[in-house]
């Protein structure tokens, strides 16, 4: 299996096209190629065939005996990162996958293999640099870095841009897309290819770029490299006979991921001497510096003191710092067309630098802006709102900072007889909903209350006109609406064949329309439903993971809207609507909702001196009703014998009173009923 051979000047171990070989031996000292005494001719399907512990040890073994020769070499090089390239020699890409396949993992590595981040400093998902990102082990923010690898004696600057993986943060992906020139589609090779893959792929497509296909996680016992290029071939329809295979945990296929990123993917366009166009793709607020606007230079250059001008606000700006991000920031006088990098202009208003705006001199302008980004569309809804009244001011200053970071976040201002002043806020999606909302308290140091998620409906009124409505409180009258219109999803769902019935089932429950089912592989099936949003924004992906044992993924896309028998719930305590309580619902699930949410009051409730009934309502028609007894003080204590009569005169006086009291009283609900309720609507929902 392995041969001794004399030692050669430079050789490279590959992992290119299924073979271990050695590659020619490079020119430069410099190169970050793997340098070794000794010589690989090793099959991968041979090393596939061998048991997991062989293959982990053998592995683990050619990758240490190469490693130790580049550090000091790619440490070098690492540290030259800020020296200029030609713009021939400038790669922008991405790296895009499915939630959980590997990518910031290989980002590490790219990071470590390049010397760009030095060994001491390296710690797991390195451009994760939100806590709530460490915690949930996802990525919710793209990160960008610049790397300098050498390649056949050529040094070449590299622009990484890690993306996340989850459908709700699909926004950021195209994002980062639109400022590259290549991708990576990582592909996990245990798993296959997954709903969000897919998804990835059209978007990387739409923008043109190039795709070079990594198959990752191949040191797993259940890898299976031929069945997921295959699967590929089949699902995507992209050529995998030159797909990379690697592994980022054990470094297996690095330097050929590298080497197909300088060799594939094309250089940007050399366009310096136009009048400068820059393209914000990321922003965020600095307490100290102001806005600090993250860019890829298009057009023309920009140096350290140049006036700039944003396009779209009408704002300028003498520039303070310019740098790259390495992926910490780090200034340079200069950048010019294809790089990367960013800016502070101790811009104070958050308004003044929007993500998708263009940047050019405000002396030298240019003719017309960049296309910039397709607006996002919330998807779902929810009313934010502070614990303490006085905290709305910093709630309103913290959405429009969060918003700098999260173009994809929307907002209004809200009002609620429950709870006050708050927003009410859009989002790509459940998870999304959650992030925002955590990272409010955590970044702002706030306390919030978040109502349960809703859709918009679109109201067609009897006068003609059409109302979009989010809130069940701004719901037109019966008799004003002519009918209610829902969103629509068109939901795909990737599955192993044993869990098909069962996803079925739960996609015909959430009154899903059955669209296509085909089988990609010969054990994986893809189920095509189209279904109303609203029945989403609930548990479904949870149920569709818990069903499937974890393995099923879905993504889904909006479709529009149709026509449905929908209606307002209405909550009635003591007579009195609740408005933050009542929801919009379909006619076949009113009941079920309205009688859970009745005994759930019933259960939150404090009793009163006299009878509170608790009604669920459809109009003027109670559909579920429990009643919370009166608290009574015993008025038959007294007597302790004689006529009936005496004790029959004492109990309707005191009937009399409480319905005297009932008149008048007044019931408050606490907020903690309202939070319960607002949990529960989230389940039942």
């Amino acid at each position: 299996m392995t041969t001794l051979l004399t030692p050669p000047p430079k050789l490279l171990f590959s992992t290119d096209s299924r073979t271990c070989c050695p590659l020619q031996p490079l020119a430069s000292s410099s190169s970050s190629a793997l340098s070794s005494n000794l010589s690989f001719s090793l099959s991968l399907p041979s090393l596939l065939k061998t048991t997991t512990s062989n293959r982990k040890r053998r592995w683990r073994r050619l990758f240490c005996q190469g490693k130790g020769a580049t550090n000091g070499t790619a440490v070098q090089v690492g540290q030259q990162r800020l020296l200029k390239v030609p713009v021939p020699n400038i790669r922008n890409f991405s790296i895009i996958a499915h939630i959980d396949h590997g990518k910031s993992t290989l980002a590490d590595k790219l990071l470590e293999t390049t010397g760009t981040v030095q060994k001491r400093e390296m710690k797991d998902q390195f451009l994760d640099n939100m806590d709530l990102e460490r915690e949930r082990g996802i990525t919710i923010k793209l990160q960008a870095a610049r790397m300098r690898y050498v390649c056949d004696g050529e040094p070449y600057c590299l622009n990484l841009i890690d993306t996340p993986g989850h459908v709700d943060f699909s926004y950021e992906v195209s994002r980062s897309l639109a400022a590259c020139e290549g991708a990576l589609l990582v592909v996990d090779a245990s798993q296959g290819v997954e709903a969000q893959t897919l998804a990835n792929v059209y978007l990387a497509l739409e923008n043109n770029l190039e795709i070079i296909t990594v198959l990752n996680k191949i040191d797993l016992p259940g890898a299976e490299p031929d069945r997921v290029l295959q699967e590929i071939e089949e699902v995507i329809g992209l050529d995998c006979s030159n797909a990379i295979l690697c592994s980022a945990k054990e470094g297996i296929g690095i330097t050929d991921i590298l080497n197909a990123v300088v060799k594939r993917i094309p250089p940007p366009t050399d366009t310096s001497q136009k009048p400068l166009r820059a393209l914000i793709f990321d922003s965020y607020y600095d307490p100290y510096r102001g806005v600090i606007v993250y860019f890829r230079v298009i057009d023309g250059t920009v140096k350290k003191g140049d006036r700039i001008y944003f396009m779209a606000s009408k704002k300028d700006y003498f520039v303070d710092e310019i740098g790259v991000l390495s992926p910490n920031q780090l200034e340079v006088d200069e950048l010019y067309a294809g790089e990367v990098g960013y800016i502070s202009a101790s811009i104070r208003s958050v308004a003044d630098a929007r993500v998708g705006d263009t940047i050019t001199h405000f002396s030298r302008k240019a003719e017309s802006s960049l296309p910039g980004y397709e607006e996002a569309t919330p998807m779902v809804f929810c009313g934010l709102f502070p614990v303490d009244a006085d905290q709305f001011p910093e709630l309103r200053e913290a959405l429009e900072k969060l918003q700098l970071n999260d173009a994809a976040l929307k907002f209004e201002p809200e009002t609620s007889s429950a709870m006050g002043f708050g927003f009410r806020c859009g989002f790509l999606g459940l998870l999304h909903m959650e992030i925002v909302q955590e990272r409010l308290e955590r970044e702002y140091n706030l306390s919030l209350i978040t109502t349960a998620p809703s859709v918009v409906y679109r109201v067609n009124c009897t006068s003609g006109e059409t109302v979009e409505c989010s809130n069940p409180s701004a719901l037109p009258e019966p008799g004003l609406r002519r009918s209610i219109e829902e969103p629509l999803v068109k939901i795909e769902m990737l599955t192993p064949k044993d869990y098909i019935g069962s996803l079925m089932e739960l996609a015909q429950d959430r009154r899903g329309e059955f669209k296509e089912m085909k089988y990609i592989a010969e054990n994986r099936a893809s189920l095509t439903y189209k279904l109303p949003l609203a029945e989403m924004v609930g548990d479904f992906f949870d149920q569709l993971k818990s069903r499937s044992k974890g393995y099923a993924s879905m993504e889904y896309t909006f479709v529009g809207y149709e026509e449905s028998d929908l209606i307002k719930l209405d909550v009635h305590i003591n007579g009195e609507p609740v408005e933050p309580l009542a929801t919009i619902v379909h006619k076949d699930k009113a009941y079920p909702i309205g009688r859970a949410l009745t005994q759930k009051l019933k259960e939150l409730i404090p009793r009163q001196m006299f009878k509170v009934p608790i009604q669920a309502c459809i109009g003027s028609k109670v559909i579920a009703s429990e009643a919370l007894s009166a608290i009574r003080k015993d008025v038959l204590a007294k007597c302790y014998g004689g006529d009936i009569t005496r004790k029959k005169k004492l109990l309707k006086k005191q009937a009399e009173g409480k319905k005297r009291m009932k008149a008048i009283g007044k019931v408050d609900v606490p907020q903690e009923a309202f939070m319960a309720v607002l949990k529960l609507e989230k389940e039942v929902l």
